[in-house]
């Protein structure tokens, strides 16, 4: 499987988890691996170390460097701690918050991080219990501390967890903070340079009186009480998957004033093995099938779900036929963008220094909804690290309205720097009564907002490529796709590239390069044709992934010309996959 030079790398790297510097258990796992005639667990254990990428450390749990332990959990902690006190030494004190969510081990590991951070001599924040990713970066924000972790894997399998880590304004760590901390983990050779012995009398538990002010904090950003005081008890539907949303959004949704949330009381288990699903993601419709279910059985209005660490929404909504359909990200984010954008204008909050931000593979008709409004739109890239780095640029000078991903984030405020599901589920239920205030359901709203700025349809493949040979898979489609770039995806010319691992573009309309305005580069190919079609094309920086982002528009003059348009697009987007050969 794999050539010697290999094997005898992971067996040196291996080794060094033989000393005593290892508990008992590791160096007996580790001893079974080597022992193993077959190397294969040895290499996937070992071949590497878990690096930081666009959602920080995330991993298959287990015992090696490339797997998520309390050794590799706390080296980055000790990194990070490392870099902190360099950073901020003219500091008296060093502040952190630790949260976690629902997974196994995540509170093992976080109360292990907090040991680490007070036996540095920084003082840590730690929540009782899981708490949502975005409660995270509201609390750095609000304690006014310097850094701050929250150990989840997001909507990852059961087998993964992972470690986010973030900056003093809230946000997951960008350059040079990121590649700083990656710096100090990488001195880190082995265990016995971790302090793993805390400090109690630094560590300080926090919880409901947070929560209380997270809540009270996102009612300020509601836009039409008077339509939620209408449609109070509406019938919402809340799923949290298990995890972290199960008090906090039923709690928000109470707080803005509805009355009527229905509970999946077989998803309100919290558990790190996601018993009711296979994969805890709000993207399958598998995930939502029992909120759906308990939708028809109580005749709700609206579904929601939220992923393991309440960070990204899901929705599900009835169609014109009376038909449960889910809503994907960039619906949901077009909705979003719309809603935020009208009502502002509506109530006179518009003053011409207000933008909203995407990123690069999110749909375009988000574009058009801002131009059309006079609103200025960002692209950015995938993380929405990157949408709070215009946040921070912003701050003081323009007005954040609002921000979102096709991947099913979005951020309603500016008091929190990381997508959040708790106040997305509030402004989505909120939004519901708005239109049901105009006669629409939030299907029939999007199907408006389709014929007033032009219908588009997208769809994302991933394509799933596991461990060393996976990897080395990936990086050779993404240099077969950068070396022979397709002049026409189907049957529709190709007029403009975009390669952000070089910041060059080339414009086929005007036979000239194109430098890329971004703040650094990306491992992502873009596509543009003559008919508006787009094709982004990126590795995933959290799974063993590669990415296809495909969107279609179409031209229509009002909502009878939806159903062809529908159907059209679908068979662009099958003849598109044929083109790619995915």
């Amino acid at each position: 499987m794999a050539n010697d030079g290999l094997i005898e790398t992971v067996i040196s790297k291996a080794k060094v988890w033989l000393t005593e510097s290892y508990d008992e258990e590791t160096r007996a796992q580790v001893q079974a691996m080597l022992d193993n005639d077959d190397k294969t667990e040895l290499i996937e254990a070992f071949y590497k170390d878990l690096e930081f990428g666009t959602g920080g450390l995330r991993g298959i749990m287990g015992t090696g460097s490339n797997r998520m332990n309390i050794y590799t959990v706390g080296a980055a902690t000790q990194g990070l701690s490392n870099y902190l006190k360099k950073e901020f030494e003219h500091l008296d004190e060093i502040k952190v918050v630790i949260g976690h969510d629902c997974r196994n081990n995540s509170r093992k590991f976080a109360e292990i991080s907090a040991d680490i951070f007070s036996a540095n001599g920084i003082k840590v924040y730690l929540f009782e219990d899981l708490r949502p990713t975005p409660e995270i970066s509201y609390t750095i924000r609000k304690f006014g501390c310097q850094s701050g972790i929250i150990l989840t894997a997001s909507h990852n399998p059961k087998e993964y967890n992972g470690y986010k880590a973030y900056w003093d304004d809230g946000a997951q760590m960008i350059a040079p903070h990121d590649k700083n901390t990656i710096a100090e983990v990488n001195k880190i050779r082995n265990a016995s340079e971790i302090k793993f012995k805390g400090k109690k009398s630094l560590i300080e538990i926090i919880g409901k009186e947070v929560d209380e002010q997270y809540i009270q904090d996102l009612t300020t950003i509601s836009l039409s009480q008077d339509a939620i005081k209408r449609h109070h008890d509406m019938k919402i539907v809340y799923t949290p998957i298990h995890g972290t949303g199960v008090h906090m959004v039923p709690a928000a949704l109470r707080a803005y004033g509805f009355t009527n949330i229905i509970n999946v009381p077989e998803q309100d288990v919290i558990s790190g093995n996601f018993p009711t699903v296979i994969s805890p993601n709000p993207e399958e419709p598998a995930a939502l099938a029992l909120a759906v279910a308990k939708a028809k059985e109580t005749d709700a209005e609206l579904v929601l779900a939220t992923d393991p660490d309440g960070d990204r929404v899901g929705a599900a909504v009835k169609n014109e036929s009376g038909e449960w359909v889910l809503l994907n990200g960039n619906q949901t984010a077009l909705l979003f963008v719309y809603y935020l954008i009208t009502r502002w204008k509506e109530l006179g909050k518009i003053t011409g220094k207000e933008y909203i931000v995407k990123t690069i593979v999110s749909t375009e008709t988000i574009r058009s909804i801002a131009e059309k409004n006079g609103v200025e739109m960002y692209d950015v890239y995938t993380g929405f690290k990157w949408i709070a780095d215009i946040m921070r640029k912003n701050e003081g000078k323009k007005t954040y309205i609002g921000g979102g991903e096709e991947s099913y984030g979005f951020l309603c405020e500016d008091f929190v720097r990381d997508k959040d599901a708790v106040s997305s589920c509030t402004i989505l239920a909120e939004m519901a009564a708005w239109a049901k205030d105009q006669g629409l359901s939030l299907y029939q709203l999007l199907l408006q907002i389709y014929v007033k700025y032009g219908y588009s349809k997208e769809e994302g493949i991933s394509v799933v490529k596991k461990g060393k040979s996976g990897a080395e898979e990936i990086e050779a489609m993404m240099k077969h796709f950068r070396e022979n770039p397709p002049t026409e995806i189907a049957g529709s010319k190709v007029t403009l590239l975009h390669d952000f691992a070089s910041l060059k573009g080339y414009s086929f309309t005007d036979n000239e390069t194109i430098t890329l305005d971004m703040p650094t580069t990306s491992n992502v190919l873009q596509y543009f044709t003559e008919d508006r079609t787009k094709v982004s094309i990126r590795p995933s920086g959290t799974e063993p992934k590669i990415k296809f982002y495909c969107e279609v528009h179409l031209p229509i003059k009002g909502l009878e010309d939806i159903p062809e348009a529908e159907k059209e697009a679908t068979e662009k987007i099958n003849r598109i996959k044929e083109s790619l050969g995915i």
